[in-house]
């Protein structure tokens, strides 16, 4: 973290990386292995921000007052969206490996694929996503960080 913490610049970071990786799963064929992988890889950098973020304030409240709990509650939120869009983009990648290997074996070209799809699993880790930026406009509405970071 830089040497001056700055949760609002961080939290809006976040944010704008996961409506990136929001727009990343929608372009077409997001379900190739390396690009899921690579999606997978963004979606756990997020949670870690969001977790040092978390951890970075908690250590900055000794004495968190209500507004302070609600604060710490939704930046958790926002690691545990990231963190279970992960996982759905993770079993997106095996599903799709599967499926793959499926295809791969099927002596007789008939091939059953068991659900949900790869694309379903993208599909939910895309939902989890929406509620990132939402729970930002809702940090910010409620004021429980300001728009501008003040030295600690």
């Amino acid at each position: 973290m830089p040497d001056r913490f700055a949760p609002a610049q961080i939290l809006a970071r976040i944010t704008a990386d996961a409506l990136a990786l929001h727009r990343a799963l929608r372009t077409p064929a997001p379900h190739h292995a390396a690009a899921l992988a690579a999606r997978i890889t963004d979606a756990q950098e997020l949670a870690g921000t969001a977790l040092r973020l978390f951890l970075g304030l908690a250590e900055h409240m000794p004495h968190p007052s209500s507004a302070d709990l609600l604060l710490l509650e939704w930046i958790a939120q926002i690691a545990k969206a990231a963190q279970d869009a992960g996982a759905e983009l993770t079993a997106a990648l095996a599903r799709a490996v599967e499926n793959r290997r499926r295809r791969a074996e099927a002596a007789s070209g008939r091939v059953v694929l068991i659900g949900p799809s790869p694309q379903q699993f993208i599909e939910s880790a895309t939902d989890l996503l929406d509620r990132i930026p939402a729970l930002y406009h809702a940090i910010h509405r409620d004021r429980l960080i300001p728009l501008t970071d003040q030295p600690h």
